[in-house]
């Protein structure tokens, strides 16, 4: 059965996982409804549309509740599920293995499909997260990021259009101007203006990604959701929502960190031009860092569970 032993599969009921899939629904329904709402009478939030704008996976494919490979369902309510990608049904030799009735509709997760459509994918993210996962974190940044993508803004298009700088245009552009600037990761430093590029330390780009990526990182750490969903629907949907919630709280403080006033959606700066601000952005970066290097091995684990690793994976 695909990749998985047979030891590792679970066989669920539609009793048992038809209130895991509504429970899903629900989780994801708490910020994509939010979402949709604004969208439809053309309002737009900085903190909390970011996860749906930036990254690919929409909310009607957020929604759907995956069980992760090497799970069994069972039940009329499955049977849909044969026509999604990267499912499939159980042959009858495998139903019959795993003693339930001959006539029944089994589906489970197609890896041995899922491996020859998106193998680089899996592959790449054991590479970027074991990566990060084994290197110190780096915590003097403080979020310049954001504020070296509207440096010299007057000459170039600011990308928040409706936001307005909390410090104005020269305040900020002095800020920057008076610090380090040294982002690791390339889909931030991507954005910079083309003033701001040259004052990078690092000039990250796609092919050095790899080696780059750290784990005090806000956007590294947010993107572990971005990888969480790229495999889907290898890995459970509990966790891709575990990242989903982790990136959402990281995306809060970035902005707060940011040279944007987010006063009129109620959040209080942290003023990293400040001792203070500093202090305080340091210390939500350490937990964080934290908090996602645990997700990042967790992934990992589900990934060795189901996936044996190429000579690909190593350099």
């Amino acid at each position: 059965m695909s990749t998985a032993a047979p030891a590792t599969i679970r066989v669920l009921s539609e009793d048992e996982w038809l209130p895991h899939a509504e429970a899903h629904a629900a989780r994801v329904d708490r910020y994509a409804v939010p979402f949709l709402e604004r969208r439809h009478t053309g309002r737009k939030h900085p903190v909390e549309d970011f996860l749906f704008t930036y990254y690919t996976h929409k909310p009607g494919q957020l929604r759907r509740w995956h069980p992760g490979a090497g799970t069994v369902l069972l039940g009329p309510h499955a049977r849909e599920r044969q026509t999604w990608k990267h499912y499939r049904a159980l042959t009858p030799e495998e139903i019959d293995a795993l003693g339930v009735s001959p006539d029944a509709v089994a589906v489970t997760v197609d890896v041995e499909g899922f491996l020859t459509d998106r193998r680089e994918a899996v592959d790449f993210a054991r590479i970027i997260l074991g990566g990060t996962l084994a290197r110190p974190a780096q915590f003097g940044c403080f979020g310049l990021h954001e504020w070296a993508m509207v440096y010299r803004q007057e000459k170039f298009e600011l990308r928040h259009e409706y936001l307005g700088l909390r410090l104005g245009g020269e305040a900020t552009d002095q800020v920057v101007e008076g610090h380090r600037i040294r982002c690791s990761h390339f889909d931030a430093f991507r954005f910079y203006t083309p003033d701001a590029t040259p004052l990078n330390e690092l000039q990250p780009t796609r092919e050095t990604q790899r080696d780059l990526e750290q784990p005090g990182c806000l956007h590294a750490n947010m993107d572990v959701y971005k990888w969480a969903y790229k495999l889907t629907p290898l890995l459970p949907s509990e966790f891709v929502m575990d990242c989903f919630e982790l990136s959402y709280r990281i995306r809060a403080m970035d902005m707060q960190a940011s040279p944007y006033d987010l006063a009129a959606w109620g959040y209080d700066p942290i003023r990293i031009e400040t001792p203070e601000g500093k202090a305080e952005y340091v210390a939500l970066q350490r937990g964080f860092a934290e908090e996602t290097q645990g997700l990042r091995a967790r992934f990992l684990e589900l990934l060795d569970r189901t996936v044996p690793s190429t000579p690909q994976e190593t350099r």
